[in-house]
């Protein structure tokens, strides 16, 4: 009779991939794995910011069944229906049924755009491979317009309750530096509007300065604590009773759950509530939600990772502790590269926590501004993919303490530590 204990994993994203394969490496064939997945392969984010100006797109997606057969994880495609606790089950939405000892809900977040009334409607809105794609048709029908002589106006908006607007910035910045190579910039104007109270807020008060020069010095006009209300046809209007025209418009749109798990203690966006270390869901003995899925503030693709690693090794360690000596929790340290296409930002920022739902820089932070930075983002964007295509995880072995190495060369040579 087969008595080892059954780990369901659902979502086959950045958190649940690699919980998945830390799991296999911390207890080898001593765990039953099983991946439900609702595709066959997942997008990696962070790299479709360079999709609109020309980027390469075929390591962009990432197959998820193959390398977790390789790993001898069963595989099961479908979506959830409701999750019990007592006893121990999940239902797909065929009606099937899964029993599970442990159980990590990794299903991350979903746009909600129809929150701003208008905005799924007139904007692009960033992330998922075939909107970068639209965007990338837009934005050279912009750049064809201004060698004609047409005037153009592109205007970026970050509205409330925008967990990852990174990608925004980086598209801001990104699109300045390709209209100057284009020798078409002095034709097109650039406005950046973001809701927050400083330029990427979660990231704490030292990137705000160093973002604020960044767009002076490219004529980017910028606007925090803008709050936009609702978009029209080449118009969006704010709550101030200001409004910006544009000929495109670039956005990020307000998150919640993916999935709504009913009778799981949840946020007012649906955000799974979380015990900080082990990322369990609250009130529950065996139920996780790493990454975008749970109640961190911060969606980002590296927190999802660190996430993911507390899980695995949580769960490891409640199986067979002598497989996990010092099992890793998370600590929360929000590692970012911001990329411009000429130079690029990276921020280390340890984040606390203040309550729900926020989230603020802690001390010990740094930041460096170089076109360095640039090797440091691709290596990142081609090691990870290798990895999860490979079947391992992204942290944990000779491969990432290399790239870890490297890292950290970069970080204490080009950048510099921040008091708040």
């Amino acid at each position: 009779m087969d008595t080892k204990p059954r780990v369901v994993v659902v979502g086959g994203g950045l958190a649940g991939m690699e919980t998945l394969f830390a799991l296999r490496r911390r207890l080898s064939d001593r765990v039953d794995l099983t991946l439900v997945a609702d595709r066959d392969e997942f997008e990696f984010r962070p790299a479709t910011v360079y999709v609109p100006f020309g980027g390469a797109e075929d390591d962009l997606t990432i197959p998820v069944a193959a390398p977790a057969e390789r790993q001898g994880i069963a595989v099961e495609r479908g979506a959830v229906a409701w999750v019990e606790t007592d006893p121990k089950r999940l239902a797909l939405a065929d009606g099937r049924t899964l029993d599970y000892d442990y159980l990590v809900l990794a299903t991350g977040a979903a746009m909600r755009p129809e929150r701003v009334p208008g905005l799924a409607e007139h904007a692009h809105l960033v992330g998922a491979l075939n909107q970068m794609r639209e965007l990338g048709r837009t934005l050279r029908r912009v750049r064809e317009a201004a060698v004609d002589g047409s005037p153009q106006h592109v205007l970026f908006l970050v509205p409330p309750d925008s967990q990852c607007p990174g990608p925004v910035y980086e598209l801001a910045f990104m699109l300045e530096t390709w209209l100057r190579r284009s020798r078409v910039r002095d034709r097109v104007c650039l406005t950046f509007a973001t809701s927050e109270e400083r330029y990427l807020e979660s990231f704490g008060t030292g990137l705000h300065p160093v973002i604020e020069a960044e767009f002076t010095e490219r004529g980017i006009i910028s606007h925090v604590r803008s709050a936009v209300e609702r978009v029209e046809p080449h118009r969006a209007r704010f709550a101030d009773g200001t409004a910006h025209t544009f000929d495109a418009l670039v956005s990020t749109a307000p998150q919640a759950a993916s999935v709504d798990y009913e009778g799981l203690p949840q946020d007012r966006n649906g955000f799974l509530l979380t015990e900080p270390d082990t990322r369990r869901v609250r009130c529950t003995d065996a139920v996780y939600a790493p990454g975008d899925a749970g109640d961190f503030p911060v969606k980002l693709g590296y927190l999802s990772l660190l996430q993911a690693d507390a899980v695995a090794d949580d769960i490891a360690a409640r199986i067979d502790p002598a497989a996990v000596t010092d099992p890793r929790r998370f600590d929360p340290v929000g590692l970012y590269v911001l990329e411009m296409l000429d130079d690029a930002v990276f921020a280390q920022t340890p984040l606390t926590l203040t309550g729900e739902p926020a989230a603020r820089a802690g001390s010990g932070h740094r930041i460096g501004v170089s076109p360095i930075w640039h090797l440091g983002k691709k290596t990142l964007g081609t090691y990870l993919p290798q990895q999860f295509r490979a079947g391992h995880p992204v942290h944990g072995g000779l491969a990432q303490d290399a790239v870890s190495l490297g890292l950290k060369g970069l970080t204490r040579t080009i950048s510099g530590a921040v008091r708040e």
